[in-house]
């Protein structure tokens, strides 16, 4: 069984906030995550783009996954 994450591999969680600056999950909710039932995941990812828009500082580097995507679309 897969648990869905929108864990991007940037953890690092904004002062202001409490969001991860990568996935917008609060630290309560990542060391949970994997206790939720797929409702409260979901619930929690629904919300999560809202989140990502109130964090003021953005990561500094490149995630994993638009590096992976640049170079796969060979910009």
């Amino acid at each position: 069984m897969t648990i869905e994450s929108p864990c991007i591999l940037v953890c690092s969680i904004d002062m202001k906030t409490g969001y991860c600056h990568g996935c917008g999950r609060t630290r309560d909710e990542i060391s949970q995550w994997i206790d939720m039932t797929s409702a409260q995941r979901l619930g929690v990812m629904a919300s999560l783009p809202a989140r990502l828009e109130t964090i003021e500082r953005k990561p500094r580097r490149e995630t994993r996954r638009t590096r992976m995507a640049r170079e796969r679309d060979g910009a």
